[in-house]
């Protein structure tokens, strides 16, 4: 057996305590080290030696740290973002809500895009990655989260199609746009915790006793936002389907209900009604 997979099944060891991808993690963390790939660690590992600062990393993600933190980077959609403890960690569930516009868009291209609520950029980049003609608009009240998005949008070239602004929410932002793209924080404020969000931002995963402060705003600020034709997909958590969805409804607004690769409601398509 080779040094590296000798370190890897023992890294895999040790994580297996603190993480349900033990295996995925320590070759993460190794390729990180290592500056490489974790496609090129696995086809390369009989040549590779392992440099000594490996073990801190292990340390690290044994202590709770999220990988992506570690790293510094995470793939979302058909991009790689940097990611700090500004801004939440993205996430394929995440992914549901750039599907859900893909559908929506098939026949005709959004040509401006709101992310309210951007964090890393994640929704907006990947939007303006999948079409290349919009240009789009991401806003967050953390300061912190705006300077990781708009070093995303720079890594990416896309600087010159998306414009980061701080704010709350929707307030002071004015319409049409055809797709509104909104991931906001949807935790009920005792609801335990476990697993990477303990290090995540507080403020980007609560929001109130049931967890639906910040849907009531946004249901009452997208009427205005929205273009005839368009659509926002909202992330929500898998048993708000019912709640949420009532919230845009006595809006006037038409929901749909899109689910998750592991068949959980995370993402609501929210249209216009219907003309008559």
């Amino acid at each position: 057996m080779t040094a590296v997979a000798e370190k890897l099944r023992a890294a895999t060891a040790l994580l297996e305590t603190v993480s349900g991808t033990p295996r995925l993690d320590a070759e993460l963390l190794l390729a990180h080290v290592l500056g490489l790939t974790r496609s090129d660690l696995l086809l390369r590992q009989r040549d590779l030696g392992v440099p000594a600062s490996f073990d801190g990393l292990v340390e690290r993600r044994l202590s709770g740290e999220p990988v992506a933190y570690i790293t510094g980077i995470r793939d979302f959609w058909t991009i790689s973002l940097r990611v700090t403890p500004d801004v939440l960690i993205p996430r394929p569930d995440s992914e549901t809500l750039i599907e859900a516009a893909v559908a929506h868009f098939a026949e005709r291209p959004p040509r401006a895009v709101l992310d309210l609520g951007t964090g890393s950029g994640a929704l907006l980049l990947a939007a303006l990655d999948q079409w290349p003609q919009a240009r789009g608009l991401g806003i967050d009240i953390s300061p912190g989260a705006l300077g990781v998005a708009r070093e995303n949008a720079a890594r990416l070239a896309l600087s010159n199609r998306a414009d980061f602004r701080i704010g709350d929410w929707a307030d002071g932002v004015n319409g049409p746009f055809d797709l509104i793209l909104i991931n906001p924080p949807y935790i009920a404020r005792n609801a335990p915790l476990s697993g990477d969000v303990l290090h995540e931002p507080q403020g980007a995963l609560f929001a109130g006793a049931e967890g639906l402060d910040d849907y009531r705003r946004i249901a009452l600020q997208l009427p205005r936002l929205l273009s005839d034709g368009g659509m926002a997909a909202v992330e929500i958590g898998h048993d708000q389907r019912d709640s949420v969805s009532a919230l845009f409804a006595d809006r006037g607004l038409a929901v749909e209900a899109r689910r998750d690769l592991a068949g959980h409601d995370r993402c609501l398509a929210v249209t216009p009604p219907a003309a008559d």
